[in-house]
């Protein structure tokens, strides 16, 4: 472009613009549409200023990006493919174009994947497809193939998809400044200026390792003290719920006094480009608002209390204790709720950093590869006590989530419930 352009962001501070395909594809309405879907999903309703946008993300994961690539291309490193540049900037760009509101949530009811709407956005009848093409016919094919996974060069889908990626260190940075906690912060820049091209990958200079226990460490608390808050985890679940009955509802054929045409198409299995394009958060949330009037109590329920933060509350259990359910199943029915939507046993788990063991796993579980002076790589465990003290999978606690009223009502299953669990 004659002049670049530039974003005030604050994570980043500036995100700078130079290449005039990628502030076309800024400037699509599939890209724009992820103004309208949060970053953080339910977040919100436990940590209020959690409103950032995938847009926002989306736009930092590309500065990271052009950052690193920028380090390359100054330092001259002979082993990066400096004609990778654009692809590596669109593919960060797009990583989540397809994401849907609520996504997570979405996903699990419905069987679709983010990921595969974001290939099918780019490959499809689409203004960032238009885009794409003016650099060449395959273009948009690269784009897809680094995305999903099969582009050929693992240096290309590593930047935006690795356990050292611009994706994971932009929203650590991005959902610990908008949910106001220390946990994710970490030191972004000394990370950009160890990172290496060599032999086809990304490597971390020797004497960076120490940053990157750090930024490893921020996702293992950010995991554990905001993804998987308590609070954030019942908000999932009642949206959950909602989704659920709406589903089971109109399988069964219920007739819905409101039923806009993605909605109903998403129920079918039959989400077109165009339906899938109208589907953010403002549209769930109108339609969440219109079940609430719905004649079926259930939904009408479970909506409202999503909408109006009327959360499930939780009961932290051993393992030892998950007989716990059928009394939690008895009181339910005792109490007039339907425990297949007013119960759910919770328990989270995450892998921090997971060991490479060569055959296994995908792409997003990489090593991360330290290089030595002398040019000899070794896996991060190898010589990092701490990253090795929470490599593996970190379960989290068993957690019934259930009404608060249910205490509230009188009968003998709950009355022994209640014994159980306060004595």
């Amino acid at each position: 472009m004659i002049e670049e352009k530039v974003f005030k962001d604050p994570v980043h501070k500036y995100i700078y613009v130079q290449d005039r395909i990628v502030w076309d594809l800024i400037n699509t309405k599939e890209f724009q549409r992820l103004r309208r879907i949060r970053q953080l999903g339910t977040s919100f309703l436990t940590f209020h200023g959690a409103e950032h946008s995938r847009f926002s993300h989306s736009l930092g994961v590309y500065e990271i990006t052009r950052k690193i690539i920028s380090q390359f291309e100054r330092n001259q490193y002979a082993d990066w493919p400096a004609e990778e540049r654009l692809l590596c900037l669109c593919a960060a760009l797009l990583h989540d174009v397809g994401h849907g509101p609520f996504s997570h949530s979405i996903e699990k009811v419905f069987g679709t994947n983010h990921e595969n709407w974001s290939c099918r956005i780019i490959l499809g009848d689409t203004d960032v497809n238009k885009v794409l093409s003016q650099v060449s016919p395959t273009f948009p094919h690269d784009v897809a193939g680094v995305i999903c996974k099969t582009y050929r060069r693992e240096i290309v889908t590593s930047l935006v998809s690795s356990q050292l990626d611009a994706d994971r260190m932009d929203y650590l940075l991005r959902d610990a400044y908008f949910t106001g906690v220390n946990y994710g912060t970490f030191d972004l820049e000394r990370i950009l200026r160890v990172l290496r091209p060599y032999q086809g990958k990304i490597v971390v200079k020797e004497s960076g390792m120490h940053a990157v226990e750090d930024y490893l460490m921020s996702r293992y608390q950010m995991y554990w003290q905001v993804y998987f808050h308590p609070v954030t985890r019942s908000a999932e679940i009642l949206l959950g719920k909602a989704l659920e009955c709406a589903k089971a509802l109109f399988e069964e054929g219920y007739s819905f006094e409101f039923m806009p045409e993605p909605i109903l198409h998403l129920f079918q299995g039959k989400l077109s480009l165009s339906d899938y394009f109208l589907l953010d958060e403002s549209l769930m949330q109108t339609v969440l608002m219109y079940w609430t009037l719905e004649k079926n109590p259930v939904l009408a329920d479970l909506s409202g209390r999503f909408l109006h933060r009327r959360l499930f509350k939780f009961t932290s259990v051993d393992e030892q204790e998950i007989s716990l359910l059928t009394d939690f199943q008895d009181a339910l029915e005792e109490a007039g709720l339907d425990p297949n939507y007013y119960m759910e046993m919770d328990f989270p788990s995450d892998q921090s950093y997971d060991v490479y063991r060569p055959g296994f796993g995908k792409d997003d579980k990489l090593p991360i590869l330290l290089l030595d002076s002398q040019d000899r790589l070794s896996e991060i465990t190898e010589r990092s006590e701490i990253v090795k003290s929470i490599s593996g999978l970190h379960m989290g606690q068993h957690r019934i989530y259930y009404p608060v009223e249910l205490f509230e009502t009188g009968g003998p299953k709950v009355d022994v419930l209640r014994r159980r669990l306060f004595g």
